[in-house]
């Protein structure tokens, strides 16, 4: 269990560790192809759903308002944010396409446990995470096609099919097996965590791994993208919880999740996708690895006295 609680706590460590390896010694991670990815996501989606309790939910309905400004910011802070910068730094398309759909998807599942680290808002973390999900089958596809298909066709329908098939029927089979199997579940869910950082850091892994040449030729600047992007995310995001005059602590839930994005989906639909476009996966690499790192130091930022609460 020390193992376990290492792993979970110190994720965006491994994930860093993992990203480097693969990007020094390429073929330490050749063995994950690429086209195990949605399978692995759908793994970590599972684990998502069987430590997800309807209690979770209960903000949706209680407290609908924030959970909606809050998705709202999701899913326009970001998309906007990065279809700026593909525009200000002039990035390739497959690039801007990699980055476009890191932004068009919904939050990333890291984000709940940087909430808590933050001390926000932690129920509506979850019920934002929760929402943002279920809404990304049809949202993401038709953000996409607004803001790249100019760049290469975007197939909504497909997209929307994949989306359902790799996040929504895992997250559903989790909550079935937590419903109908509680003990065994109850058992289990403390490893779920760790097991889903495990999986992350080799999806990481296999991209870097597959685009190791690519990246040494324009890492810099797709790291100086991703990392504006997600700054800029949890920046606003808390903005606008403190425009809205929310209390802080919902303010702080709204801008991790904001600034947090599903970088495994966004791999995932690039490597399905755009097969074409060799270098799409790859922001969707970078800012699994940059996320991690920058949530961490966010929610030192967020507990210190700066933002303790008046």
């Amino acid at each position: 269990m020390k193992i376990l609680n290492l792993i979970k706590r110190y994720v965006a460590v491994l994930v860093l560790m993992v990203a480097v390896v693969a990007f020094v010694e390429p073929m330490s991670f050749s063995w994950i192809k690429t086209s195990y990815i949605n399978w692995m996501l759908g793994v970590i989606m599972l684990c998502m759903g069987m430590t997800l309790n309807p209690k979770d939910f209960k903000i949706v309905f209680t407290n609908p308002k924030n959970v909606f400004i809050g998705c709202l910011a999701q899913f326009t802070v970001m998309p906007g944010l990065a279809w700026l910068l593909t525009k200000i730094f002039d990035l390739p398309a497959d690039l801007a396409i990699g980055v476009v759909l890191v932004g068009c998807c919904p939050g990333g599942t890291a984000s709940n446990v940087i909430a808590y680290l933050a001390k926000g808002d932690l129920a509506l973390s979850v019920g934002m995470t929760a929402v943002s999900t279920i809404l990304a089958p049809i949202v993401t596809p038709l953000e996409c096609l607004l803001l790249a298909d100019t760049m290469v066709e975007v197939n909504v329908l497909k997209m929307f099919l994949s989306i359902v098939q790799v996040v929504i029927v895992p997250i559903l089979l989790g909550l079935f097996i937590q419903h109908f199997f509680p003990k065994q579940t109850a058992k289990i869910v403390d490893v779920l965590p760790a097991m889903s950082s495990i999986v992350i850091a080799l999806i990481v892994g296999s991209v870097v791994s597959a685009n190791s040449v690519q990246l040494h030729q324009v890492g810099i600047i797709v790291l100086l993208v991703v990392v504006l992007h997600n700054l800029f995310g949890f920046a606003l995001g808390f903005c606008i919880g403190s425009f809205l005059k929310l209390p802080i602590k919902k303010s702080i839930a709204i801008s991790i999740e904001v600034g947090m994005q599903n970088s495994g989906l966004a791999c995932s639909l690039a490597q399905q996708h755009f097969t074409a476009m060799q270098m799409a996966t790859v922001p969707g690499a970078i800012f699994s690895v940059w996320h991690n790192i920058a949530g961490a130091i966010v929610a030192k930022v967020y507990t210190s006295k700066l933002f303790t609460e008046k």
